[in-house]
């Protein structure tokens, strides 16, 4: 049903920390694939990739193209793009799939609720901050948008500074719903 896509670079210890909370996704059999695509990792975030079962896009790159190019090889229908970090709260499983069963007549791209500021301390506040005065949806909050959606749109642009954020700009505000799941972040 989904493919979640996570962008590294030495984003190891970040990184663990987003793939366990998608353990009870796996579980429940919402999550089929996991690619990682990194941009030259030099610590451990490969190997920790490899032994939770992900698959490695490795090779550095704009993000804006790895991204594109994890989103061309997805297999399922749907796709998740999560930073390294990101923990999805519990409840997250039973709300993606009441999204995805109603999703092909309704609503094709969500994002998930920022959290209240936690330990994500200065930086945190800040985003939560900007994204309260703008209402935009932020590349912290994930994106979960139907493959063929991402591919009519031309996906994440190579030529961007920072491809996730224009990305969401360009589906813009009306297509995208926001999730009452709230996703942390974790350094």
């Amino acid at each position: 049903m989904l493919t979640v896509i996570i962008p590294t670079q030495d984003s190891e210890r970040a990184l663990v920390r987003t793939l366990a909370a998608l353990v009870p996704g796996a579980a429940a059999g919402l999550v089929s694939q996991v690619l990682i695509t990194d941009g030259g990792s030099r610590d451990q975030t490969v190997a920790a990739a490899d032994h939770a079962g992900c698959a490695v896009l490795d090779g550095p790159g704009p993000l804006g193209r790895r991204l594109k190019a994890a989103a061309e090889i997805a297999r399922a229908p749907w796709l998740l793009f999560l930073r390294p970090g990101a923990v999805l709260e519990s409840s997250w499983t039973a709300e993606v799939r009441l999204f995805l069963e109603q999703g092909s007549s309704r609503t094709l791209a969500a994002v998930f609720h920022r959290a209240a500021p936690g330990r994500g301390g200065l930086r945190e506040i800040v985003a939560l901050a900007a994204a309260a005065l703008v209402g935009k949806p932020q590349p912290q909050q994930g994106l979960l948008i139907a493959k063929h959606l991402y591919q009519q749109t031309g996906g994440h642009s190579a030529a961007a500074a920072d491809p996730e954020a224009e990305y969401l700009r360009r589906l813009g505000r009306r297509q995208i719903r926001t999730l009452s799941t709230a996703v942390h972040h974790f350094e």
